[in-house]
């Protein structure tokens, strides 16, 4: 009875040669990944390409190292000079210059300016004391004047003049104007309030103040005639 033959062993070199073959794919993708890739880059984790190690950035196709100077930092960004001042510190002429902060003002929460203190308000580059004029008060408001008259005043000028309602008039809150509006059925006129006129096929408006016609007249100077 014959035996039946065994493969033959693969050799040594065949499976040298079979590893070899297996990794050349590796080996080509490798080569193909670092074709036109500068100096201090890497290739990208996701997709194809490259790009700049941390602290470097692109400039014509190579990597150039990011110029941080004094009291700054690097930001890591692809976009801008690639680095940003320190809290306390403002940006000028490509360097990072010390805020300085006057007397009765803060650092604001940005860390690049400041801020004048609450009564206090910037005038050429400090902060002056708010002159707060008698019926008055301080504002909460980083523009105007920093001051605001109390109820039944206006400002006028510096100053804060109380408010002269006239007869069938009333007053209202407001920063600008009289201080003060007519009732419904009469208008201003001067500074006092006078009875709104209604003509016949009339009624007062919307506001009380005035007059409009009914329909289906029209108004002609002082009257409704129809058309």
């Amino acid at each position: 009875m014959r035996r039946m033959r065994r493969p033959r062993a693969i050799s040594i070199h065949s499976l040298i040669l079979l590893t070899l073959l297996a990794a050349v794919p590796g080996v080509v993708f490798a080569q193909v990944a670092s074709v036109g890739m500068p100096e201090n880059a890497s290739a990208k984790t996701y997709g194809s390409g490259w790009e700049c190690d941390r602290g470097y950035r692109e400039v014509d196709g190579a990597c150039a190292a990011v110029k941080v100077p004094a009291n700054a930092h690097s930001t890591n960004a692809s976009y801008g000079p690639g680095w940003e001042c320190n809290h306390g510190y403002r940006e000028t002429d490509r360097a990072c210059a010390a805020v300085k902060v006057p007397a009765n003002a803060y650092l604001n929460s940005s860390g690049d300016r400041w801020e004048c203190d609450r009564g206090y308000r910037e005038v050429d580059e400090s902060c002056v004391a708010v002159k707060v004029p008698p019926n008055g008060y301080l504002a909460d408001s980083s523009y105007g004047s920093g001051w605001k008259c109390d109820r039944g005043y206006r400002a006028v000028d510096e100053a804060c003049m109380a408010v002269k309602v006239p007869a069938n008039g009333y007053f209202v809150e407001s920063s600008y104007g009289s201080g003060w509006k007519c009732d419904r059925g009469y208008r201003a006129a001067n500074e006092a309030c006078v009875d709104v006129k209604v003509p016949e096929n009339a009624h007062l408006d919307y506001s009380g103040n005035d007059w409009d016609c009914d329909r289906p007249y029209r108004k002609q100077q002082d009257k409704c005639n129809l058309l």
